[in-house]
């Protein structure tokens, strides 16, 4: 086993994301849900370090509290540096430390960016080699989200959200995200979901068991339109999210009186993502909610996927 690179520290950054699309199947017999999402990359990032080390261990710091992340083997990120070790037969460790700026179930995939950047980081830390291809394989085994914040861009996940197929997308959509206080847990918004379908079982169709995502949206990204992808924007989860938390419908209220293009809740939630037709559009709807004291963030998408930073 090829050691090279062990003497320094790695820096790999990788992206959180919003589903600006989300349908969701019938729950199955092992309880997933099958989806179609479309997801997109966005400009805020985690940035994970990663340093020689003889045993396993991760830290956190950045603009976030971290104080409720567990740091022992269920961790994320230490599920993927172990899972890489034990695949490759590498006998060492890793000391990974991790600066959070995506919102902790935040329905942004924070985690998940954590698990894609700390496996790129293992790799060229351990000098292990595994090619591309091998690392997505790994990544779909940690988690749904875990390949996309590999690839970033953006990209059809289907399945539980891990098989990806690229989607085309021109120019660049701009976004105001409104930070959540407190996160949901991702399970809890599915299984409030399956409650809320077969409350309103007579009123609603039911789910699809191999949803798919709107020609609508693919048809809006690919032109770089966002007023056509506000007519698109759609989340499956939104309604038990808002029944779950019922606050986020005064935010999507203020956001959307205030220029936004369309709001919706982002993934599994809480974090609202307000689409906006330009930066000017973004830069006066993230004062406006500034003024309404919500903790807000300007990002961009598609940026890139989980990526080196520096030599």
């Amino acid at each position: 086993m090829t050691t090279r690179g062990l003497e320094k520290t790695v820096h790999v950054r990788a992206p959180g994301k919003i589903n600006v699309f989300l349908k969701v199947g019938a729950v199955m017999d092992d309880g997933y849900h099958d989806v179609a999402t479309a997801y997109q990359a966005v400009s805020l990032y985690e940035d994970v370090y990663a340093s020689p080390a003889s045993d396993f261990s991760v830290r956190f710091g950045g603009h976030i509290d971290t104080s409720g992340l567990e740091t022992d083997g269920s961790n994320l990120a230490m599920r993927a540096a172990r899972l890489l070790a034990r695949k490759t037969g590498f006998r060492g460790g890793v000391s990974l430390a991790i600066d959070k700026n995506v919102p902790i179930a935040g329905g942004m995939g924070g985690g998940s960016a954590d698990a894609a950047a700390t496996l790129l980081a293992c790799d060229a830390l351990w000098g292990t080699d595994v090619g591309r291809e091998e690392l997505l394989l790994l990544a779909a085994e940690l988690g749904a989200d875990v390949p996309f914040a590999f690839t970033g861009g953006t990209a059809i996940g289907t399945g539980r959200g891990d098989q990806l197929s690229p989607a085309l997308a021109k120019g660049q959509f701009h976004w105001i995200l409104v930070l959540p206080d407190h996160g949901l847990s991702t399970p809890e918004v599915y299984r409030e979901l399956d409650r809320h379908r077969e409350r309103h079982s007579q009123d609603i169709f039911p789910a699809q068991g191999q949803p798919l995502v709107d020609t609508d949206v693919l048809q809006a990204l690919r032109a770089g339109d966002p007023h056509m992808l506000a007519e698109s924007l759609h989340n499956d989860l939104q309604a038990p999210s808002l029944h779950l938390n019922p606050g986020l419908a005064a935010i999507l209220e203020v956001g959307e009186a205030n220029g936004a293009l369309a709001g919706l809740v982002s993934g599994s939630g809480p974090t609202v993502a307000f689409l906006t037709a330009d930066i000017d559009s973004a830069l006066e709807l993230q004062i406006a909610l500034s003024a309404a004291r919500y903790h807000v963030v300007r990002v961009t998408g598609p940026v890139a996927g989980a990526r080196i930073v520096g030599d």
